[in-house]
């Protein structure tokens, strides 16, 4: 990160003498020299790092050298048991784009330009330390100008472990959809004439293949849905800056800044109200578009060649009319495709054109996902490329665990000291190819962290493909195993990263996790305290018509919903594209493939049926979504004063809600209504709870708390309440920020048995 070249470049300016090198622990520094610039250097030196480089503490100690120095020097690394870590993955910065575009530079359009400030770290690093040995830029054997760049300490690519140049580095190469090489001198410029053409290209990025098309060619856009079986799941788009994309959707200078970091997640913005029949094609009935900037070389030449090739760098910041699909190269669900060969394989019949390059990715890292939460806090959706590997710092040091998720949006987490690692997203696992990702990232990250964990946690669902891992690997290490509840790893995910030591209450509302009771759970009102958690209260159960079917078809939801009202006659008159809906009624009554659900998530489902919103979706939260959408655009309105009745015994029934939606005829009031009168009751519901538990702080968790409409006005009700809300921000509310909750709840069980 450059660390050690900005310690010897301060160090000189301050006429000091001394050291610098790495070590296990991190960067140790000797100084000599008067006692007044050796304090400027101390105040000076956590305050002008290098912008990728995190400082976590700083110890000073006064010693006497063994013998005195006659210059400042970068040694040679040192030893000792490893506490640090690799960085990031980065955009390019500033001083490469310079570079780039500048026809005189030795690495003018050359694709794999990076520095000690910006490039891959984290996904083409096999372990530690992080040498370019260690790399997969090992086979790229350094040219002299490179090598005297890399032995240079005051220049900024002084061991850069990636840098290269088109003499000794990694090349690229386009190939058609057989995977024969295109013979073109110019792969940057035959790409985007194949994209203005409508092609769909498959393009090799930091952590895996994008699939790219033309995001105002709708026939591009829709092929791309129909090839890749994508009905209508939402599109990410790239645009060359924010001012290419100002006219569509309504941008914060917080939302701004997120866009333009070195981290370069998709950023959800909202759509004006004018522009959503222009995006149509990409993110259907819904208010929000998922838009990201450039951050690889190749990116950025493919924006450079549709602008006119210009000569200087201040066409970056000048509005541009590309506009390019970015979407995660995998079929249907299965994991990000990295390699070279298997892309070609597993992409046939899906992309027309493959722009390839030689430079190995080592780990997978799909691109985050966030949006502007409550108090202009960024969000997490989906936590990968840019964040992963950072660390989540802990309130206290305890024995390494290892935790490894559930099974949607799985991820896992190693716990080192103080610290939580927790891994780029895995996705779900449903297939062979996920699971073997889970494998794969967990004997990596416990390799570059050099952790033998002392216990495994994992989800109390036993047919979880992650905790049949856990016990394998219980089994072979000969170590403990915790089972954590599913709401429970919700709730302490939040509490961990708060560093919380004192008794919350936690609400949970999520599409499903196993219960202690071994029925299905999903709108929980918790209580923690000393790592153990208590329910006080639930969502009026519903039957699952169907079973599993019913969470991916809504209308069985709001049948189950018209069944419960004794409305049942009106089940097949609704849902008459259906063809199950004419018998649906005598499944209720049966009770047989009906198990129950206290699931927010399916409340949710059936309100958005009994609607006309959507009666089965095509991918997983999409009712939910449109719900929100709709709400959003209609804003806020008044809750409906007997919409829900909170019973004695701490369950909140919405059937009064649901029986009014099932008569509303405007969908946007319908929707409005719904998210008004559902914060109204759940904020009731923590009132009274933290009145009888007198608690006045909540964590608010699980996946329906990425509905932006539902947390601020419940955030806005609590708070007038002078209830403290605490939120997931440095792992998603989903189920990708279980793994945290799971170490956090392990390590608390290490710790009180010692």
């Amino acid at each position: 990160m450059g660390f050690r070249p900005y310690v010897w470049r301060l160090a000189c300016e301050m006429q000091l003498n001394g050291l610098v090198c790495n070590d296990a622990a991190g960067v140790a520094i000797l100084v000599e020299g008067s006692r007044d610039n050796i304090d400027r250097f101390t105040r000076r030196l956590p305050v002008e790092i290098p912008v990728l480089a995190r400082v976590q503490n700083i110890s000073w100690i006064d010693a006497v050298p063994e013998h005195t120095h006659i210059d400042f020097v970068i040694a040679e690394n040192g030893g000792g048991e490893l506490t640090t870590m690799i960085g990031q993955d980065a955009s390019v910065c500033t001083a490469c784009l310079t570079e780039l575009f500048n026809p005189s530079a030795r690495r003018y359009h050359y694709a794999f330009i990076n520095c000690t400030h910006c490039g891959p770290r984290y996904t083409l690093t096999h372990k530690l330390p992080y040498d370019r040995i260690n790399t997969s830029m090992a086979s790229f054997p350094l040219c002299p100008a490179c090598e005297e760049e890399y032995r240079n300490p005051g220049n900024r690519r002084f061991h850069a472990e990636a840098t290269a140049c088109p003499d000794c580095g990694p090349q690229m190469q386009l190939l058609d959809q057989n995977g024969f090489l295109i013979g073109c001198t110019d792969p940057i410029a035959q790409t985007l004439q194949r994209l203005k053409a409508g092609q769909i290209i498959a393009i090799k990025g930091l952590g895996g293949f994008h699939l790219a098309c033309d995001a105002l060619n709708q026939d591009a856009v829709e092929r791309l849905r129909a090839r890749k079986l994508r009905d209508e799941k939402p599109f990410a788009i790239m645009v060359a800056n924010t001012l290419s994309i100002a006219e569509y959707v309504e941008i914060s200078e917080a939302e701004k800044a997120l866009l333009q970091s070195s981290e370069r997640p998709v950023v959800l913005l909202r759509k004006k109200a004018d522009s959503s029949g222009f995006f149509s094609a990409l993110a259907p009935e819904l208010a929000w578009l998922g838009v990201l900037l450039p951050y690889t070389p190749i990116h950025w030449l493919l924006f450079h060649q549709a602008a006119g090739l210009p000569t200087d760098i201040a066409w970056i910041d000048e509005k541009q009319s590309l506009m390019l699909v970015m979407t995660s190269a995998n079929p249907c669900d299965e994991p990000l495709v990295f390699h070279n060969v298997e892309a070609i394989q597993r992409l046939s019949g899906i992309a027309d054109a493959f722009l390839l390059h030689n430079r190995d990715i080592v780990v997978p890292c799909d691109d985050s996902i966030m949006r502007m939460g409550v108090a202009k806090i960024p969000q997490f959706i989906r936590r990968a490329r840019g964040y992963t590997p950072l660390c989540i710092r802990l309130a206290r040091t305890t024995p390494a665990v290892l935790a490894l998720g559930g099974y949607l949006k799985n991820t896992i987490c190693v716990t080192r000291g103080n610290e939580a690692y927790v891994s780029q997203h895995i996705g779900s696992l449903n297939n062979p190819a996920s699971c073997n990702m889970l494998i794969d990232v967990t004997a990596h990250l416990l390799d570059i962290l050099q952790v033998s964990p002392e216990i495994i946690a994992h989800d109390l669902h036993p047919d979880y493909f992650s905790t049949r891992y856990a016990q394998q690997l219980s089994d072979e290490w000969g170590v403990p195993l915790i089972g954590v509840q599913h709401h429970h790893a919700h709730f302490a995910a939040v509490v961990a990263e708060h560093h919380i030591i004192t008794p919350m209450l936690g609400l949970a509302l999520d599409g499903m996790g196993m219960g202690c009771d071994g029925t299905a759970w999903g709108g929980e009102l918790l209580r923690l305290a000393n790592g153990q958690f208590s329910r006080l209260g639930s969502l009026m159960p519903l039957p699952l018509p169907g079973a599993d079917k019913a969470a991916t078809e809504p209308w069985r939801m709001a049948a189950a919903v018209l069944f419960q009202m004794g409305r049942s006659e009106e089940i097949a008159t609704r849902f008459t594209k259906q063809t199950a809906a004419k018998q649906l009624h005598l499944l209720l009554k049966r009770g047989t493939h009906c198990p129950m659900t206290s699931s927010m998530g399916r409340w949710i489902d059936a309100a958005a049926a009994l609607l006309g919103i959507c009666e089965v979706m095509s991918h997983e939260g999409q009712a939910a979504m449109q719900l929100e959408s709709l709400a959003e655009q209609t804003g806020d309105v008044a809750a409906l004063v007997d919409g829900y009745v909170l019973h004695e015994d701490g369950r909140l029934d919405l059937f009064p809600l649901l029986a009014r939606l099932a008569d509303e005829k405007n969908i946007y009031f319908g929707a409005a209504l719904f998210h008004a009168t559902l914060s109204d009751a759940l904020a009731h519901w923590l009132r009274r709870a933290a009145e009888i538990e007198n608690i006045y702080q909540v964590a608010l968790t699980g996946g329906c708390f990425l509905n932006h409409v539902l947390t601020r006005q419940l955030t806005q009700l609590l708070e007038k309440s002078n209830i403290r809300v605490l939120t997931a921000c440095q792992v998603p509310p989903n189920d990708g920020g279980l793994s945290l909750g799971q170490a956090w709840i392990a390590m608390h069980k290490l710790t009180c048995e010692v």
